[in-house]
């Protein structure tokens, strides 16, 4: 299978909507670019299967604000093509606490625990494990 990952341009909205609707671990809201926001798709054999949000920081880091990748097309290298997007940088997210699976995906990938946000998350309420790569 290959994997493209490229800007998102005009006209995926749909596909990026259809993905988050079928990732309800991933963050509810709108996959757009600007206010220093960069998505990333991801297509899969022509189709989008997955999209990271980020965010440039000062200093050259970056800060994951959302990842999805279509449940069928897990486990299929998606979401590890749409992380290294930002190789090279310094870079942070957060993660709900119960997402061992997803935690367990970001230290594959060098992310380390640097802290914690109590109560960060909504719907249901919950802390986020802060984590960051060199």
């Amino acid at each position: 299978m290959g994997i493209v990952v490229r800007r998102m341009k005009e006209g995926d909205a749909e596909a990026l909507e259809a993905v988050r609707r079928a990732c309800p671990e991933a963050a509810q809201w709108e996959a757009e670019e600007g206010h220093g926001r960069t998505v990333f798709v991801a297509e899969a054999d022509g189709e989008v299967a997955g999209f990271a949000v980020w965010q440039e920081l000062p200093g050259g880091e970056a800060e994951l604000l959302n990842l999805a990748v279509d449940p069928r097309q897990r486990r299929r290298g998606v979401g590890r093509a749409l992380v290294e997007v930002m190789a090279g940088r310094r870079a942070w997210l957060e993660v709900r606490a119960s997402n061992e699976g997803a935690i367990r995906f970001y230290e594959s990938m060098g992310f380390e625990r640097r802290g914690a946000r109590r109560n960060y998350y909504r719907d249901p309420a919950e802390d986020a494990v802060v984590m960051m790569r060199e």
